[in-house]
């Protein structure tokens, strides 16, 4: 069955977010050969749309003003419902990212639908799109269906793969006008606390340290060796509560939920609060001078050692492989 589906484009400073990639090639599995629509929605997006067309969308709808230069619920979620309106979609797709958290139950609410919230996984199964999400703090999984109405759901960051860039794919831009208004938010300013690099959510290889790296300089080696593995640097609860790091930092079932292909677990005991988000690692490697730690059970890899020596000895060989492959 043929479908029109929406999938929401996140731009962060300037640019669109991988997972809107992740998302388009969601769509175009629900669509199931039918349209899938790009929207934008901020100030001055509307370059982008091109981007989204050649990463699989058919065409974008754009929807641009002041008032949406940061992301408020109350403005996205006008702009939004004023393109599902206007496009009448069989399915709606965003990315289960704080945003996408954030807005799509308010707009599921609106339009009187259900949510598949966090899928990792979508497929074709007797005749019915199944996705797949976690439960109980990803120690189980559970399949979804979707009986009746709109198909409304977010996706993991790297979970699904986004289709190949095709720069030859052409598809038309549009601009939609909509009045935001009776905003009850108004964001001032913008602090950021995260340091620069690449984003914690969506990288692909996490270096993360736990109270074991014992103080805020203890996660240099740790931001060196993510350095030369073009990674992030997370950390646990503990190393958070410890003031070792900012929470916008912290992994784990009360901070951020990451999948990267490469999870190095530094000085973190294991706790079932901290595997709650990283057990879905592609690759997990363990260091800990504890052999009886807990993180060792979910490891793929186990070093039994201290990560102020273990560390430095990995960034020196991962220095000499990229030298001898370039």
């Amino acid at each position: 069955m043929a479908r029109k589906v929406l999938v929401l484009g996140e731009v962060r400073d300037g640019s669109l977010r991988n997972v809107s990639f992740e998302a388009i090639a969601a769509g175009k599995t629900v669509s199931e050969g039918g349209e899938v629509v790009g929207v934008l929605i901020g100030k001055s997006v509307s370059a982008l749309g091109e981007e989204m067309i050649q990463y699989g969308a058919d065409k974008v709808v754009v929807v641009e003003d002041d008032k949406l230069e940061q992301y408020t619920s109350d403005g996205y979620s006008q702009a939004i419902l004023s393109v599902i309106n206007e496009e009448k979609p069989e399915g709606i797709i965003f990315g289960h990212t704080a945003l996408g958290k954030d807005l799509s139950p308010k707009v599921a609410s609106k339009l009187s639908t259900g949510l598949i919230s966090d899928a990792t996984d979508l497929e074709e199964a007797g005749g019915n799109l199944v996705f797949t999400r976690p439960i109980y703090s990803g120690k189980a999984f559970e399949k979804k269906i979707v009986t009746d109405g709109v198909i409304f759901a977010t996706v993991r960051p790297n979970n699904i793969e986004p289709l190949a860039k095709d720069e030859s794919r052409s598809g038309e831009v549009t601009s939609l006008s909509v009045d935001i208004k009776d905003l009850r938010t108004i964001i001032k300013e913008v602090v950021r606390k995260a340091s620069e690099g690449v984003d914690l959510s969506e990288a692909k290889v996490i270096i993360a340290g736990g109270r074991g790296v014992k103080s805020e300089d203890g996660f240099n080696p740790l931001k060196e060796l993510a350095d030369v593995l073009g990674g992030a640097v997370g950390a646990s609860r503990g190393a958070c509560d410890a003031d070792y790091c900012d929470y916008s930092l912290q992994i784990g079932q009360t901070g951020k939920v990451v999948t990267p292909d490469l999870y190095i677990a530094c000085g973190i005991s294991g706790a079932i609060q901290h595997l709650a988000g990283m057990s879905n690692s592609k690759v997990i490697v363990a260091i800990n001078k504890d052999p009886e730690a807990n993180i060792f059970n979910v490891a793929d890899y186990g070093i039994v050692g201290d990560l102020f020596e273990v560390v430095p000895m990995l960034t020196e060989e991962f220095k000499k492989l990229k030298v001898s492959s370039s």
